[in-house]
């Protein structure tokens, strides 16, 4: 019987992908429910192509399924900070909704997590790219510029799958295309990055709604002010006193 606080909670931010969301939920049912009580929340960032509706079938049928819905488009990194923001469970796993992420991974992605850990995020290295030549030459540009300039030590930011403690995103300044620079902001908090490799597949219908052209111009522009905050982001290192007297 699913517990009422799901101890992990997968977020899936979608727009436009009523093709490959239905497939994509089934194959994370079947890697997680035998690995502990989860949730997965699908959020719809404004759809226009019934991506809601080919989720009734199952929904109905599957009380760890929630979706929440943008009532209009309002970008990838709002759409996962909704889906975190809903979320019960203390560990969220984020991943894309065009199938190109292996849910298989994410039992590796665990195994490397430490809850107890503040600001560790573990992400995933995607291996043998099935992406466009255009796609993977500007994302290769844009990783080695960005550690570059970030020194962020992550040699594969746009992957999807990540793992990280709910806590510690809240507690992140939030901004638009923020999604793209969780390494770099959870090492300014003070914490560390770990990349596993895992698998890519071949988008299996439709095209990506969050355009190459709009991540590299956005990324460019993002890039100057991230460098800006995170030398100005100061973590806090504070602990409580524990004492062993007992009370009278």
């Amino acid at each position: 019987m699913q517990r009422t606080d799901p101890h992990l909670s997968v977020i899936i931010p979608v727009h436009n992908e009523r093709e490959n969301i239905p497939s994509l939920v089934l194959e994370i049912e079947s890697v997680l429910q035998p690995l502990d009580t989860f949730e997965l929340i699908v959020v719809d960032d404004g759809s226009t192509d019934d991506t809601i509706k080919t989720l009734y079938p199952i929904f109905h049928e599957r009380a760890w399924l929630r979706v929440v819905c943008h009532r209009k488009n309002m970008g990838q990194s709002m759409a996962i900070s909704t889906g975190i923001k809903a979320a019960r469970g203390e560990i969220i796993i984020t991943m894309d909704g065009d199938g190109q992420n292996d849910p298989k991974d994410i039992p590796r992605l665990l195994r490397h997590f430490d809850p107890n850990t503040h600001f560790l995020l573990v992400t995933g290295r995607r291996k043998n790219r099935k992406d466009t030549w255009l796609k993977r030459i500007s994302s290769k540009i844009a990783n080695q510029v960005r550690q570059w300039v970030l020194k962020d030590n992550t040699p594969d930011t746009g992957c999807g799958l990540k793992v990280f403690r709910r806590e510690d995103f809240l507690s992140l300044p939030f901004f638009d295309h923020m999604h793209r620079f969780l390494p770099a902001l959870f090492m300014a908090m003070g914490g560390s990055v770990m990349s596993v490799d895992v698998n890519h597949r071949l988008r299996r219908k439709g095209l990506s709604h969050y355009g190459t052209w709009d991540r590299l111009l956005a990324g460019i522009v993002d890039l100057v002010g991230v460098s800006w905050l995170v030398r100005r982001i100061k973590p806090i290192h504070s602990y409580e006193l524990r004492t062993s007297k007992k009370s009278e």
